[in-house]
């Protein structure tokens, strides 16, 4: 059958049968990708993880408040008694895109289905932008086998399935439309038509960083793409107003939001003026250059402006990026800091991983890397392939430092992989052989289907098989269900003051500022450090310490509750002058104007506590003892972390294998007294026998035991405690526990 035959015309556009085929791919990947990120709603309808619950609280403040006090809006719930600046440090334009789709494309859904939806719609329609952007590069078929990978990549639709209400699905929404834009408006020049272009893929690059701090990886492709561009593109007159169009643009752009007015205002800026200007000088050096000689002084060229960038940047002039942007670019630089390590998503990748996410994609890779280093791929114009290897090696190259950001190693295998499978496929479709022609196209076609469905149970597609966060509570099974969670933050919203302060681990906090509508003292923004080290610290030292630290007054000097190695590792007191005015926060839960000093010695003014268990109740017919093992994803599965975090030594608080605790933990830590267990004994796996005292891989076997109930004589006591608490069914238990801070306490003891 003849693809270019016409099907119908409308105007003077011939619709063909090859249009046809083009759109049902695209359709294909598109239910594909809806498909595979909807698999969380087979659990139940909410928001997965816990910046999605943040991200939807501030939505819901613009429906309920308007936009322009969003930009004002100070939140007092969040980071008590600092407060957060909502806007300055947020993905705004992720809350401004979901609150203005809200109000026109709602259907009568309520915001919160709304949000749930939101990224499996934009990941999906990504894969739209996907094939717009590689077939510039590479052509229509390329853009189609990228559309497809796309859709079925791992690092990508599992952050962007359903309730992922974060950054990166419209992150990289904005970001791959942004390029699509530039490198459209660059590979052709077209007077006004690329001058558009430009321009809008500059705004699109801007809203992109402003979702996502991860877009900046766009921003240093391009760049990268610039000081590429004076060695092999000819077109000077058309770089010279190009170039700075584009940059312009962006910089002017950039300035609309205060998280990237900041970050354009200072390396990003200085970096896009330094590239902006070696492409118009460069051109500029060309046009007076001998023939022979070019190449030559623009190389001298670009080693001066790449000296001079390094000694404004060693010279302080211009601030450098933040660790995890430093780390991402250098993956040999290690973290010092417990706080980024403890974050599961910034573990270190490796070869195991990247081949379990990507193995037939690697494949298709080296195919296009070959293809566009080879002489088989004369269609390709020299500057998209010089910006396709550009984006692909570097991604892959970034991809080595996280496990997160393998999402950009996959970005860069498909737009290889979709240029290598196009030009392979063209060769194959050129042969005379039918029969060669059907064998390669369905190997090819096995190859995209065999990892997403086989294994059975463990294929690609079994990736979006996770129930949301809030009903597995973070444990290590993926589709454990319980409500737990909800049910507490109901309880907490019901019956607590509306002034309540709710001390926990930051894991937690946007489940209580969102659904318990209560005051938190950290939460995942992760914003102030010495809070959430003093929130370990106070987990983990005795309970007399820890009810000081947590009930005292925030202008309070707790000094005497800490032990003077934890004091120096926060920083000499003498020597911490961070003063809270009035002109930085407004009022705290009294009314009371803030005014003080040292805050990171001070005390921190809780009401409540809370703490979370996951447990496997053990199976024990004929024992009246109900016996269980704890499990991963508690806070006492984070122990060792707590103790890393607030520069307390492990061995206080693990055992030789690192999770199993010590009497210390058990029975003089906050913690330990918190939790509602006690050790009966210890199971060795190798025997299936239970001993009294611990051996190398044995496994601690706990009752449980309230320890602190008693609001006449504890410093804390239970008030709360989810259903799973007092279940009898054997099998796992999410528990999460509430105490109330016993403000009498120290009366009590006097």
């Amino acid at each position: 059958m003849n693809s270019y035959q016409k099907l119908f015309s409308i105007g003077s556009f011939d619709f063909r049968l090859q249009h046809l085929l083009v759109l049902g791919i695209l359709a294909c990947s598109f239910s594909i990708s809806m498909v595979i990120r909807s698999g969380p709603l087979s659990y139940e309808t909410q928001l997965f993880e816990y910046d999605p619950y943040f991200n939807f609280r501030a939505t819901e403040y613009i429906i309920e408040n308007g936009y322009e006090n969003y930009f004002n809006w100070y939140d007092e719930k969040s980071w008590y008694p600092f407060g957060r600046n909502i806007s300055d440090t947020s993905q705004v334009t992720l809350h401004l895109t979901a609150a203005t789709t809200y109000q026109i494309f709602n259907f009568g859904s309520s915001l919160y289905y709304f949000t749930i939806i939101f990224p499996i719609i934009i990941g999906s329609l990504t894969a739209i932008v996907v094939f717009a952007f590689v077939r510039v590069l590479g052509g229509t078929t390329a853009g189609l086998f990228a559309s497809l990978m796309f859709a079925i990549c791992i690092p990508i639709f599992t952050r962007g399935f359903a309730g992922w209400f974060k950054s990166e699905p419209l992150g990289l929404f904005f970001g791959i439309l942004a390029l699509y834009l530039f490198v459209s408006g660059i590979k052709y020049n077209k007077g006004k038509v690329s001058f558009l272009k430009l321009i809008g893929g500059s705004f699109f690059l801007a809203l992109a960083m402003s979702s996502w701090g991860g877009s900046i990886f766009f921003t240093v492709v391009i760049l990268l793409f610039y000081f590429a561009l004076p060695f092999f593109k000819t077109e000077n007159r058309f770089l010279i107003w190009a170039i700075p169009t584009f940059s312009f643009g962006l910089i002017i752009f950039s300035l609309m939001f205060e998280r990237t007015a900041a970050s354009i205002s200072g390396y990003v800026g200085m970096v896009v003026a330094l590239a902006t200007a070696f492409v118009v000088l460069s051109e500029i050096i060309k046009k007076y250059s001998h023939e022979t000689k070019k190449i030559r002084n623009c190389l001298i060229f670009l080693v001066t402006v790449i000296s001079s960038g390094i000694g404004i940047f060693s010279a302080g002039y211009i601030g450098l990026p933040t660790f995890r942007y430093l780390n991402a670019v250098n993956p040999l630089l290690f973290a010092n800091d417990p706080l980024t390590e403890s974050v599961q998503e910034h573990a270190v990748t490796s070869l195991n991983i990247s081949f379990l996410f990507f193995s037939i994609f690697m494949i298709f890779g080296l195919i296009g890397i070959w293809y566009i280093l080879s002489k088989k791929s004369p269609s390709l114009k020299n500057d998209m392939k010089v910006f396709s290897l550009i984006i692909a090696i570097f991604a892959i190259y970034l991809s080595s430092a996280f496990v997160r950001l393998e999402l950009f190693a996959g970005l860069g295998l498909f737009i290889l992989g979709g240029i290598g499978l196009s030009l392979f496929f063209k060769e194959i479709f050129n042969q005379k052989n039918v029969i060669a022609k059907y064998i390669f196209s369905v190997a090819i076609l096995c190859l995209f289907v065999i990892p997403v469905v086989f294994p059975e149970n463990n294929g690609w597609a079994t990736w979006s098989d996770y129930a949301p966060t809030i009903i597995n509570g973070g444990a290590g099974n993926e589709t454990f269900v319980s409500d737990d969670w909800i049910i507490a933050m109901q309880w907490v919203k019901q019956n607590t003051p509306e002034d309540a302060v709710i001390a926990s681990w930051w894991d937690y906090g946007y489940w209580i500022t969102t659904l318990g509508d209560r005051i938190t003292l950290a939460d995942n923004a992760t914003l102030i450090d010495w809070q959430i080290k003093k929130t370990a610290y106070s987990l983990l030292t005795s309970l007399d310490n820890s009810w000081n630290i947590l009930h005292s007054h925030y202008d309070t000097n707790i000094t005497s509750s800490y032990d003077p190695e934890f004091l120096e590792y926060l920083g000499n007191p003498e020597e911490i002058q961070d003063c809270v005015t009035v002109s930085s926060i407004e009022h705290n839960k009294t009314g009371k104007p803030l005014n003080f000093c040292n805050p990171a010695i001070s005390g921190m003014d809780a009401d409540y506590i809370l703490i979370y268990a996951t447990a496997e109740k053990i199976a024990a017919p004929g024992l009246d003892l109900s016996l269980y093992q704890l499990l991963a994803g508690g806070d006492e599965s984070k122990k060792a972390w707590f103790a890393k975090i607030a520069n307390i030594p492990n061995s206080k608080i693990v055992l030789p294998d690192g999770q199993t605790p010590t009497q210390n933990f058990m029975e003089n830590t906050t913690l330990g007294q918190l939790l509602p267990f006690e050790i009966a004994a210890y199971f060795d796996t190798k025997t299936n026998m239970l001993y009294q005292n611990y051996g190398d891989d044995f496994i601690p076997i706990f009752t449980k035991k309230i320890k602190l109930s008693d609001p006449d004589t504890d410093p804390y006591y239970l008030v709360y405690a989810s259903p799973s608490f007092y279940s009898a069914m054997p099998g796992q238990k999410n528990m999460v526990l509430i105490y109330k801070i016993n403000p009498d306490y120290h009366s009590i003891q006097n």
